[in-house]
């Protein structure tokens, strides 16, 4: 090559040099390499192209890989279209590697150039630092490849993260990925893939997939059984998983199996009496309940009491979370007393232990006043308390919340609103209006609390819900299934407006499916007039909620659709709401 001679070149002159040594060099490769394979040696930016395009296919592979999919894997399809994607790629080098070359040899003149006359920087010399990234970014580009068990360990770590902040969606990818690397890693019938496939089916439960998630605790149940035993403690969590998605299903007959044989592992292998099972059993008593099965329901929650007791005997007020759930169980299976009685057990052993001003009072005492805006029907005759005998309650816990020195304004402004839900419950919407209007006002005193006003009154809160029915042909969501066949699921979707005084009009059924169980529909219609909220707020006003949608499911059996098919009720019966 010439050198170049002058100092005193037009910027055009550069231009066609520059012009003229890219396309002789270009030349000079290709008839050195007539087969193109000079040019396969050098892809320092396609290669991050390539690594994407095949991370991206490998990616959308793992995750539309099912559980099911992966313990007889069926991704040979995903993994023909990822080979002839890297084959495309082999073939087609992008004009960047091209050009990438032809600078580094622009830098071999710039450099002969500086040696004849180092005090004149050339265009040519401008252009070196652009390869120069290049090159940098291609060094960045390589790092060590992780291995299998490393990738595993890292999405396994994403999963949990995830499941923490409680980004389902995304976390029910990354299970799957977990599950292809436990397979490819340990095999697919190790107990680390029964792992994973337990992960994967806890967040199908928490996504409302709950057919999945039952196959795939059914799954991860077999590989355990096949690897150890039929009573190893390994088994307890995917069983415990299983009751639940059975539960939620419709079937709390096979939930009831579920829960039973997870108690009996528990018993075999830490003892009759272990606190393991205390979970297991609260499981069990609310699927008694959805059975309709009370008085066992009842049991059960006594044996969780007495194990309690026996574990916690020195620290009782370690019992009153257990207490305050066995409170909430008692409030859903009606037993308004017993739920009366246990609220009250809850605040003696909080006044004994900690004294009357606690701050933990605060909750059993607002629980407690919130429990007469119930009936307890489940005795010989009519819960005769009024509903104006929660006052008590109400201000009790609001004055704890404003005098206490380990208060905060978020709970002095739940107190308030407690209180001013009672008032609208009770009817007496100026006192109810007086008391938000206080609360308005205090979370309005500074802009760091208007995010936390917003989500307490910008929007309807309600205040008394009863459980609408789970089955066709029920009355209410506690009445016996005498059946255990398969359930079917049905939907029936309503649109409603609260008003400013907290209830509902213009209440309307816009989709039954299947419509023919119109019994259903009558009952889900006089239940919802009944519900009672706290209306929304703006600008310290309450204000109508107009067009709200509820979408309730239940579970019925062909028989029941069948029967009623066969004696159709008359269509333009009157609703007794």
């Amino acid at each position: 090559m010439r050198r170049l001679a002058t100092k005193r070149w037009t910027l055009l002159e550069h231009i066609a040099i520059a012009t003229l040594l890219a396309a002789s060099v270009g030349a000079g490769a290709q008839a050195d390499d007539p087969e193109g394979t000079l040019l396969d040696q050098r892809v320092p930016v396609a290669d991050d192209d390539s690594t994407a395009g095949s991370n991206a296919s490998k990616q959308t592979e793992s995750q539309d890989l099912s559980l099911l999919d992966n313990v007889a894997p069926v991704a040979d399809d995903a993994t023909d279209a990822s080979d002839a994607s890297d084959q495309a790629e082999s073939q087609d080098l992008s004009l960047l590697d091209q050009v990438a070359p032809v600078a580094d040899d622009t830098t071999d003149v710039s450099d002969d150039s500086n040696q004849a006359e180092s005090q004149d920087l050339s265009l040519l010399d401008q252009v070196v630092p652009v390869a120069d990234d290049a090159t940098d970014d291609f060094e960045a580009v390589t790092v060590p490849q992780l291995s299998d068990s490393e990738l595993l360990m890292q999405e396994y770590e994403l999963y949990k993260r995830l499941m923490d902040e409680k980004v389902f969606d995304e976390a029910d990818s990354v299970a799957k990925r977990v599950i292809e690397l436990a397979i490819r890693v340990k095999g697919p019938k190790s107990l680390d893939t029964a792992r994973a496939l337990t992960n994967l089916g806890i967040v199908q439960h928490r996504t409302r997939q709950y057919e999945a998630a039952q196959q795939n605790f059914e799954s991860a149940i077999e590989i355990i059984e096949d690897q150890q035993d039929r009573l190893t403690a390994d088994l307890v969590n995917p069983l415990k998983g299983l009751g639940a998605a059975q539960l939620e299903s419709g079937r709390a007959d096979l939930a009831s199996d579920s829960f039973h044989r997870a108690v009996h592992i528990t018993h075999v292998n830490e003892g009759p009496h272990n606190a393991d099972q205390l979970e297991l059993l609260e499981s069990l008593a609310e699927t008694n309940l959805r059975l309709g099965a009370l008085d066992k329901a009842k049991q059960v929650h006594d044996q969780i009491y007495a194990l309690n007791l026996k574990h916690h005997n020195d620290e009782v007020l370690d019992i009153v979370p257990s207490l305050m759930r066995r409170a909430a169980w008692q409030h859903r299976a009606g037993f308004i007393n017993d739920e009366r009685a246990t609220y009250r057990h809850v605040i003696r052993i909080i006044e004994s232990d900690a004294g009357k001003d606690d701050l933990r009072l605060i909750e059993p005492l607002t629980n407690l006043g919130q429990s007469f805006f119930y009936v307890d029907l489940t005795g010989a005759g009519y819960d005769q308390q009024s509903v104006t005998n929660g006052e008590i309650y109400f201000r009790r816990a609001l004055r704890i919340a404003e005098n206490s020195p380990q208060s905060n304004w978020q709970t002095v402004a739940r107190a308030r609103l407690a209180l001013g839900d009672f008032y609208m419950f009770d009817g007496n919407h100026s006192r109810a209006r007086k008391v938000y209007l206080t609360a308005w006002d205090w979370l309005s005193e500074d802009e760091s609390r208007f995010d936390y006003r917003d989500q307490l009154l910008g929007q309807p809160v309600s205040l008394r819900e009863t459980p609408l029915p789970r089955y066709a042909g029920a009355t209410d969501q506690n009445e016996p299934v005498e059946k255990t066949d398969n359930m079917l699921r049905g939907t029936i979707t309503m649109t409603y407006n609260i008003s400013p005084r907290g209830r509902i009009s213009d209440l309307k059924i816009i989709e039954a499916d299947p419509p023919e169980f119109e019994q259903l529909q009558l009952v889900i219609q006089r239940e919802m007039r009944r519900r009672v909220y706290r209306p929304r707020f703006e600008d310290a006003r309450a204000v109508e909620s107009p067009d709200q949608l509820l979408t309730h499911t239940f579970f019925y059996r062909q028989s029941d659709l069948d029967a009623v098919v066969a004696t159709p009720e008359a269509a333009d019966t009157d609703d007794p709401g």
